[in-house]
């Protein structure tokens, strides 16, 4: 970690040449351990970083003990360092060791600068040079290590995420097969004429399938989109995409009979663009009017075609989606605060917003108190656009 910190180097260098001493160091102290982190060696010691050396055998450790710095500048004359284990072994005449205290008051371990021959560490200046290095480097290494904790817990939290988006998908996959057999059910008892109930009791149950395959199908999508490349669209000419648009309209309405929704659908052009993908992308706006708009007030649909150009909205009365709301409104799994219960998953508008993504348009938002929201597509829907778009 601490070798990691591009300043240090050059901060011993410039002790070296300051102090006018051949060796310098940042070592990571402990009771048993004496640990270069960064060295910076002119007298060829041959201790490189990571290299250990005996703690009791550096003053290091009584001056880890005391938690102030020693200075010394020449042993052979120091009344209470001239026998020193650090100055026999080593051959060692001035000294310099300064304590790192984090700002925890936790301690770290010294920066300390070494030589053969004798020096001045002890002059005022080169004494309050070193402290406050020592100062800098308790600073960085502080910041250093928020950092690498900052990016594990990034690196966990994405490998957390891959795993669950991956667990979302294999679980909406196998949902599919169950779901199939309560839909197959709510058909066969659609077709008991004979028995209103149990009509009722199959058209219930159809009714509950379909939510649960558009929820199964959004959140297939979503795994689809963050484990790939996103949402990819099927670009193929579509003679019919306004018949198309209508039908979702229809089956908004029977869903959510008592919601007045008014179309105006005006695509009568070939459309080169994804059709199953344009009806999910309605359907997904259509049911985030009926669910957040006014009840009283109508949600207007229009389509139209203009330059080669797909101009899809969707436009409902009611409060203003607030600032804080818009900021986040396409994110996955994000919902109001005060959002109504049984709204879905909080994946529609991010699906929404990855389908124009996929045909290479754009899709934004407009709200206020006084003309209401609407959300516009703008798709091109030319073969040749996309392929400029590709290029």
């Amino acid at each position: 970690m601490v070798g990691a910190i591009s300043s240090i180097p050059a901060i011993l260098r410039v002790i070296c040449k300051n102090t006018g001493m051949g060796f310098a160091a940042v070592a990571r102290v402990t009771d048993s351990t004496w640990t270069a982190c960064v060295v910076h060696d002119e007298l060829g010691f041959g201790l490189q970083a990571g290299g250990q050396l005996e703690v009791r055998a550096t003053i290091c450790h009584e001056s880890r003990n005391k938690r102030e710095p020693i200075v010394i500048d020449r042993f052979s004359h120091d009344p209470m360092y001239a026998h020193h284990r650090a100055a026999r072994i080593y051959g060692l005449e001035s000294y310099i060791s300064v304590p790192i205290i984090l700002s925890t008051g936790e301690y770290f371990g010294n920066l300390c600068a070494v030589d053969v021959k004798p020096s001045q560490p002890s002059d005022e200046r080169m004494t309050k040079m070193v402290e406050a290095f020592a100062e800098v480097i308790a600073l960085q290494i502080e910041n250093e290590g928020r950092r690498e904790i900052a990016t594990r817990l990034a690196e966990r939290q994405q490998e957390d995420g891959h795993l669950r988006e991956q667990f979302i998908a294999v679980l909406s996959h196998d949902l599919r097969s169950p779901l199939a057999v309560v839909s197959a059910t709510g058909e066969l008892l659609t077709l008991r004429q004979a028995d209103a109930d149990l009509v009722s009791m199959g058209a219930r149950l159809l009714v509950a399938a379909r939510r649960m395959s558009a929820l199964i199908n959004d959140v297939m999508d979503f795994a689809r989109g963050r484990l790939g490349a996103g949402i990819e669209a099927d670009i193929a000419p579509e003679p019919e995409l306004g018949t198309a648009l209508h039908e979702v309209v229809n089956e908004i309405k029977i869903a959510h009979a008592d919601c007045s929704i008014v179309a105006d659908i005006s695509v009568d052009h070939v459309a080169y663009c994804d059709t199953t993908r344009l009806q999910q992308l309605l359907a997904n706006l259509l049911s985030n009017a009926v669910f957040h708009g006014s009840p009283d007030q109508p949600i207007t649909v229009k389509a139209n075609l203009a330059n080669e150009i797909l101009e899809l909205s969707v436009h409902n009365g009611g409060n203003a989606i607030t600032p804080e709301s818009m900021a986040k409104l396409f994110e996955p799994y994000w919902r109001p605060k005060n959002s109504k219960p049984g709204g879905g998953l909080g994946l529609g508008l991010f699906i929404c917003r990855e389908i124009v993504k996929s045909h290479h348009g754009t899709l934004n938002v407009s709200s206020s108190d006084q003309s209401g929201t609407i959300f516009t597509a703008k798709v091109p829907i030319k073969p040749h656009r996309y392929q400029q778009s590709r290029t």
